[in-house]
C-alpha cells in the first residue's frame, strides 16, 4: 500500500514537472525572423593552396527586413572537423543600412587560398554581425538571424569546396629580376617579393587561355611618385596601368593561348618605369642597396 502511494506521488511530480516545462516553453519569446538568406558561388570548387579563388556573396534580403546599423559580413572557412582555417570577414560594398527589403545584394571578392596544411573538403560559413569599432571590430556585437543551414551561433553553412595540395598549381618560376621573398614581421602569412625594373616569370605552358593574377603595391612612392607598370608577353604589352603610392591593386590579365606559343615553357615580364635604391635616398635612412621596382604579393597564372 505504501509502495502504491509512493508511485502515485512520483507520477504526480512528473506530471507537474512536465507541465512546468511546457509552460516555460510556451512563455518563451518567438525566434527572431531572419533578415536575409545568404549564399555563395565559387568560380572553382577545387582549389589548390595558394591559388586565386573568386567568391560571389549573395544576400536575398527579407521583405520585412530593417537594419539599424551597418553590419559586417562574417565569412569563415572550416575543415571537415569544423575547425576554423581562415576568414574573409569584410564590409559589404553596399552598407547593410542601405539594403532594401526584397532586393538581392550580390558582389564578388577575390582571395588567395592560404597555404594551409590541410587537404580535403572545406565548408564556408557566413553570418552578419555588429561591428561597433571598425576596422578592428573589438567587442564585436551580436549576429543577426539569417535563413539557412544554421551550424550554431548564427553561422550559416552556404557552400563547400575541395582543398588541394599546392603542387596541383601550374609550375611557376620566378626567374630574373626578382629579389628574395620577405614576410611581414607581424603576420608571417603575408609574403611578397620586390621586382627590379624588369622581372621575368616563367611557367609551364598550359596551351590554352589562362588568366594572370598580379597583386602589387608601391610603398616607396614618396621617393618616385606614381609608376607605370606593364605586363608583357613576348613582344606585346597585354596590360599597362598606373600604380599610385601606397595603393595596393589586383589586376587580372588574360593570356591568350595563341600568344603563349607551342613551347613547354612560356614567359612574361613585369616592367616598371621608375625604380629606387633606398640607400641612395637620404630621407629613407636605409642601408638597403637593392634596386626596387614594385612589391608583388601574388603573381599567379591560372589556366583553370
Amino acid at each position: 500500500m505504501i509502495e502504491h502511494s509512493s508511485r502515485k506521488v512520483l507520477c504526480a511530480l512528473l506530471v507537474l514537472a512536465s507541465a512546468a516545462a511546457l509552460t516555460a516553453c510556451g512563455s518563451s519569446e518567438p525566434a527572431a525572423a531572419p533578415v536575409a538568406t545568404p549564399g555563395v558561388t565559387l568560380n572553382h570548387e577545387r582549389a589548390p593552396a595558394g591559388s586565386p579563388l573568386e567568391i560571389t556573396y549573395r544576400f536575398a534580403v527579407a521583405a520585412d527586413a530593417a537594419f539599424a546599423e551597418n553590419y559586417r559580413v562574417m565569412a569563415h572557412v572550416v575543415d571537415s572537423d569544423g575547425e576554423l582555417m581562415w576568414t574573409d570577414d569584410h564590409e559589404p560594398p553596399v552598407p547593410t543600412s542601405q539594403w532594401k527589403p526584397g532586393e538581392t545584394v550580390q558582389y564578388t571578392r577575390t582571395l588567395f587560398v592560404p597555404v594551409f596544411p590541410y587537404v580535403g573538403e572545406a565548408a564556408i560559413h557566413v553570418g552578419l554581425y555588429s561591428c561597433p569599432t571598425p576596422p578592428t571590430c573589438e567587442g564585436a556585437g551580436a549576429r543577426l538571424p539569417l535563413a539557412g543551414d544554421d551550424v550554431g551561433q548564427r553561422a550559416y553553412r552556404v557552400g563547400r569546396m575541395q582543398l588541394l595540395p599546392q603542387t596541383d598549381n601550374l609550375l611557376t618560376i620566378f626567374k630574373d629580376g626578382w629579389h628574395p621573398a620577405e614576410v611581414a614581421g607581424n603576420n608571417t602569412a603575408i609574403e611578397w617579393q620586390w621586382t627590379k625594373q624588369e622581372a621575368t616569370l616563367a611557367f609551364k605552358n598550359p596551351k590554352k587561355d589562362a588568366v594572370f593574377y598580379l597583386e602589387a603595391d608601391s610603398p616607396g612612392g614618396e621617393y618616385h611618385g606614381a609608376q607605370r607598370v606593364q605586363v608583357v608577353l613576348g613582344t606585346q604589352v597585354l596590360e599597362e596601368f598606373a600604380l599610385e603610392p601606397e595603393q595596393r591593386v589586383l589586376r587580372k590579365v588574360t593570356l591568350p593561348a595563341a600568344q603563349l606559343g607551342a613551347g613547354e615553357l612560356a614567359e612574361l615580364q613585369i616592367r616598371v618605369d621608375k625604380t629606387f635604391i633606398p640607400a641612395q635616398v637620404p630621407s629613407a635612412n636605409s642601408k638597403d642597396s637593392r634596386e626596387l621596382g614594385v612589391r608583388v604579393f601574388h603573381a599567379f597564372v591560372d589556366p583553370r
